[in-house]
């Protein structure tokens, strides 16, 4: 049967967990649970997640230390803090590090849930972007040396005279490592190029 996502919940009340798993079950998603911050740690194999529902307060790693630790690890699984009132500076200091959202206690089903449905969604979005980085990243990695140099050049604007001249080659040669840079990257233009490396450089800046 689909599903709409797959919400971990991290919660040392065993009473809140099987509630937010009945209502998560009841909304469409399924759900993974851990009674603590130090029991998700200890995993070998982590589930396959969308979101992470965390309590604030939970005895060993808290819900804050146990962000801190996902977003050390490079995790990008969205996270959604349950506090209460009183932790509400911490939940923005979260918010201010990485995290989705938080509620606080006691909170309505509805606006958890919307919460969550614009959690998975912006998630997926993500996965979407990064599954594009990551081809491209491997098409820009066939390029050879020569063709990474006409590329650098080509994106920067220069003619295949203009290039030829920066690496004292021939403009016929350019034209040729150029062709093959167009077939490797699937890029049908230079502004595709162009587009195509800004989206890395960040990420990468050494490829280009």
């Amino acid at each position: 049967m689909s599903h709409k996502g797959r919400v971990c919940i991290i919660d040392d009340d065993e009473a809140v967990r099987e509630s937010l798993r009945l209502l998560l079950f009841t909304a469409g998603y399924q759900t993974c649970q851990y009674a603590s911050g130090d029991a998700l740690l200890a995993e070998p194999d982590r589930p396959d997640v969308d979101v992470y529902l965390l309590d604030f307060r939970m005895p060993g790693t808290d819900g804050m230390s146990l962000h801190q630790q996902l977003v050390a690890e490079g995790c990008r699984v969205p996270v959604i803090f349950v506090t209460g009132h009183g932790d509400i500076p911490l939940a923005v200091s979260a918010m201010q590090r990485g995290a989705a959202d938080f509620l606080t206690k006691p909170f309505e089903e509805s606006k958890l849930l919307e919460k969550i449905d614009t959690a998975v969604s912006h998630f997926r979005a993500l996965r979407v972007e990064l599954a594009e980085q990551q081809a491209l990243r491997a098409r820009l990695e066939q390029l050879t040396p020569r063709e990474r140099d006409v590329l650098r050049l080509v994106v920067q604007g220069l003619s295949n005279k203009q290039a030829a001249v920066e690496l004292n080659i021939s403009p016929r040669t350019v034209e040729i490592h150029r062709a093959r840079v167009m077939e490797k990257t699937g890029a049908d233009s230079v502004a595709t190029l162009v587009r195509m490396t800004s989206d890395l450089d960040d990420a990468d800046p050494g490829l280009t």
